[in-house]
């Protein structure tokens, strides 16, 4: 369900798997209370992923720690990517997407055409083989949903989320596969490649994936 990548004074790097909740759901302990238990570690999460989404999340080890990561995700000083898998065919292949998030039914959400407090994404796409196209995507912001509804917003959504229009898979294939930030002067870069999922452990994934430019 998860697997501990590095262990840091300040903090510790997991890599979630899919279908595991952040918090405890119906008598069942989410993620965060899972490592706690099994590390002994007091710990804060500074960011979250959806359940569906798998890869790198970053849990604070001390107050100040804490503090610190948090204000760094909120004035947008981390960086992160991401990948994804559609078997749609987009109306742009990269670019940036850009809109406020407006609540819809039954939790999903919808990206608007107003610029208020507009979530921001970039992202690019290759083909991984004919039908199916991956994409990386560089989060600006951290609105609950984004880069589902930002996929969706482009007519690709991805493969295996339901909820906003995927055809139905495996898992839902969004990842969490790069995160760059710096804590107290000194840079931190954690890549984790997906590992679960018939259609991201393909030699054809691979391939697109270390094709991907800087």
């Amino acid at each position: 369900m998860y697997r501990i990548l590095s262990q840091h004074k300040d903090f510790i790097v997991i890599n979630k798997g899919p279908g595991l909740g952040m918090h405890d759901e119906a008598g069942e302990a989410g993620l965060v209370n899972r490592v706690r238990i099994e590390t002994g570690l007091e710990l804060y999460p500074v960011h979250r992923l959806d359940k569906m989404t798998s890869g790198l999340l970053l849990l604070a080890r001390t107050p100040v720690a804490n503090r610190a990561l948090s204000m760094a995700f909120a004035e947008r000083r981390v960086s992160k990517q991401y990948l994804a898998l559609s078997d749609r065919k987009p109306k742009k292949k990269q670019g940036w997407v850009k809109g406020d998030m407006q609540k819809g039914r039954g939790g999903s959400w919808m990206l608007a055409r107003t610029l208020d407090n507009p979530a921001i994404s970039w992202f690019d796409s290759c083909p991984v083989r004919e039908g199916l196209r991956l994409y990386r995507i560089k989060p600006q912001t951290g609105k609950t949903h984004q880069i589902r509804v930002a996929l969706k917003s482009i007519g690709a959504p991805i493969l295996g989320d339901e909820r906003y229009g995927g055809t139905p898979a495996d898992r839902g294939y969004l990842h969490a596969w790069r995160l760059s930030f710096t804590l107290a002067d000194e840079s931190f870069d954690f890549i984790c490649p997906p590992e679960q999922g018939d259609e991201f452990v393909t030699p054809e994934l691979l391939a697109a994936v270390s094709g991907l430019s800087e």
